[in-house]
């Protein structure tokens, strides 16, 4: 997979891109792409993992064989309790082990429907509906987890489902505490299964369903859209996924003897692919950093002694996962074994590279994805020039448009140079629509490209730059949440006439979520009380506002629609406003649209003051908008 040429170009995807996919004899289906490797290097380290995070435990650890061996009893599992192609089985797991053999043997077996154990209830049994579900694998009751309780919940709500499998955390734990948790909890619940029984019943030499699988046959289902909100499911094709994984393995260049350490949820497709199936088809391995993964307090503050101990050479995290690292002392640990790290999911500060850089040595590929196009779109090449604030070329075989579009979302030409407009894509790695038909209007422009929704633009070397978004989605650390639920809770206060939420900067989180709320007339109500009404009625705690806004009008467009563009850049100067008050109260703010930045906060001092500048150019370097200071003549 390495004897690819190195990417440092644009016009090194192009060449690579000389010889079709088709010609590539790639694995027609993930099982095939995972048995291939698994026949070429049997007794390599392929899947190993941490259960706390402390830096010292001894990892459980399975080879190729031994990995191959596990999806095939998961999948044959599967299909004898009734799953079928075309039908879905769906998990409600953290990273576990179990959770890679679910994944790739549900895609065996049929099709696999990852969803986010943080999910209310309500959102998760939405998800199966939506997916056909007729298995579900989840954990069995465990001290200090939910997830059992949410299923039972549900269970009467959940007619479909033949069967429930129950992954037990307890069989991970030494004697004598494992068998005194089990005699503790007593037997599992009617009616449900223990998951590594159930597998090891069937045989791990090949699929009892006697299954080819076609490429085109749908391999996953991923949900879209948020936390909040109506989700979508993007379903995948096992071609879009091996081709997602040969073309990220061109940037990675992932090869036997590297170690990627996977700390991002499995129900994320960055998870999934990056630090899963791209490392397979490299033949590295993939190191699970304990079930909670990064929301692991103990694996972060213990995270360089983990890269030292288990020779790390690849991770992937979002931009607050770095600001948090960036808090973990790391003089001391033996970081060689690092060779770059992929930072996506939402915009990263300049300054922050810098610093993450600085202080460990290794090289940061910022990239950009989303669940539509099966993971990853752009990225910097490692091996050429790395523009900080970008999100890098375009990846080999993945189509990057910048498209001029009207108010109706209708196209109108290509972007010039540099010329801001919508970023579309098409390809190999891009879905052909989500599940749901009625959520497919007006994805689609030009023909078959897809629009991300996302604003950029693109240099004349072919780089991309992100300027903000056409969708009103706020990305907090990488997490998508949906505004709309926002505004519905704060729509049932009796006081609001309207209320729109946006994303404010945050130097941890990138943005979060705050609502400007304009009363109805004569009405009275308070900030803190508004805010109370809104932790009351926001079912996830992702997307409670930090801040209630009270202002005399929203903006409005001209056809009565919320101008959030207004609301966003009132919330930016908000808070740099109040940022850098400590260091003068006098300095002015103002936030523009830019043809290039598509947003940049004029920062306007009031007098030439070369300390005060630098001191307000390192106040600011942690956020992800852009600045520009101004000086009195």
């Amino acid at each position: 997979m390495t004897t690819a040429p190195l990417i440092r170009t644009l016009q090194d995807i192009e060449q690579i891109e000389k010889t079709p996919l088709s010609a590539r004899d790639l694995p027609t289906s993930t099982y095939e792409l995972i048995r291939r490797t698994a026949v070429a290097q049997p007794d390599t380290p392929a899947l190993s993992f941490i259960l706390q995070g402390d830096g010292e435990e001894q990892p459980l650890r399975l080879s190729y064989a031994e990995l191959l061996g596990k999806i095939t009893q998961t999948a044959n599992a599967f299909h004898r309790l009734g799953l079928r192609p075309g039908k879905a089985v769906s998990f409600l797991l953290p990273n576990l082990p179990q959770t890679h053999f679910t994944i790739w043997g549900g895609e065996a077996a049929g099709i696999v429907n990852a969803i986010n154990p943080l999910l209310e209830p309500e959102h998760i049994a939405e998800l199966i509906h939506a997916s056909d579900s007729e298995l579900l694998v989840t954990l069995a009751p465990f001290p200090g987890t939910d997830l059992w309780a949410k299923v039972e919940a549900l269970r009467g709500q959940l007619p479909a489902l033949k069967a429930v499998l129950c992954v037990d955390l307890a069989n991970l734990l030494p004697e004598p505490q494992r068998s005194a948790l089990k005699a503790q909890r007593g037997a599992l619940p009617d009616g449900v299964l223990d998951f590594d029984e159930t597998i090891a019943a069937c045989p791990s030499d090949h699929l009892e369903s006697g299954r080819i699988i076609q490429a085109e046959d749908i391999a996953s289902y991923f949900h879209t859209g948020g936390t909040t909100g109506t989700p979508k499911l993007a379903p995948h094709s096992h071609a879009n996924e091996v081709a997602m994984a040969y073309s990220m393995n061109l940037v990675t260049r992932f090869a036997p003897g590297d170690v990627t350490l996977c700390g991002l949820p499995l129900f994320h497709v960055n998870g999934v692919i990056v630090t899963g199936l791209t490392a397979f088809i490299g033949g590295a391995e993939v190191l699970l950093a304990t079930p909670q993964g990064y929301r692991n307090p103990k694996l972060i503050g213990n995270f360089w002694k983990i890269i030292e101990r288990h020779k790390v050479s690849f991770f992937s995290g979002v931009p607050t996962i770095y600001a948090g690292l960036l808090q973990v002392p790391s003089a001391g640990h033996d970081l060689s074994s690092l060779k770059y790290a992929l930072c996506g999911a939402a915009p990263m500060p300049v300054a922050l590279i810098r610093q993450f850089e600085a202080k460990t040595g290794l090289c940061l590929i910022e990239g950009y994805g989303l669940t539509e196009g099966t993971c990853g779109s752009c990225a910097n090449p490692p091996a050429g020039e790395r523009r900080p604030g970008s999100i890098g070329l375009r990846m080999p075989y993945c189509e990057v448009r910048i498209k001029l579009l009207d108010e109706q979302g209708q196209y109108l030409r290509e972007a010039a140079p540099n010329e801001i407009g919508n970023l579309c894509i098409r390809g190999a790695t891009v879905f052909k629509g989500y599940l749901q038909a009625s959520k497919n209007t007006g994805i689609w422009v030009d023909g078959d490209w897809f629009n991300t929704g996302d604003l950029g633009r693109m240099d004349e070397d072919g780089y991309i730059w992100l300027t903000g978004r056409s969708k009103d989605l706020i990305i907090r650390g990488g997490h998508n949440i949906d505004p709309q639920l926002i505004e519905e809770a704060l729509h049932k206060h009796p006081a609001v006439a309207l209320a729109a939420a946006v994303g404010k900067p945050d130097e941890k989180a990138g943005e979060l979520p705050v609502v400007y709320v304009q009363l109805k007339p004569d009405a009275q109500a308070g900030e803190a009380e508004l805010l109370e009404h809104a932790a009351a009625h926001i079912p996830e705690r992702a997307a409670v506002p930090k801040d209630v806004w009270i202002v005399e009008a929203i903006p409005l467009t001209a056809v009565g629609k919320t101008f959030k563009p207004a609301l966003r850049f009132d919330a930016i100067a908000r808070v740099y406003q109040a940022a850098l008050a400590e260091l003068e109260p006098a300095i002015r703010v103002e936030v523009l649209g830019d043809d290039q930045a598509g947003q940049l906060a004029h920062i306007h001092l009031p007098r030439r003051d070369p300390a005060l500048a630098a001191a307000v150019r390192e106040r600011l370097a942690g956020f992800a908008v852009g600045h520009r200071l101004h000086l009195p003549d």
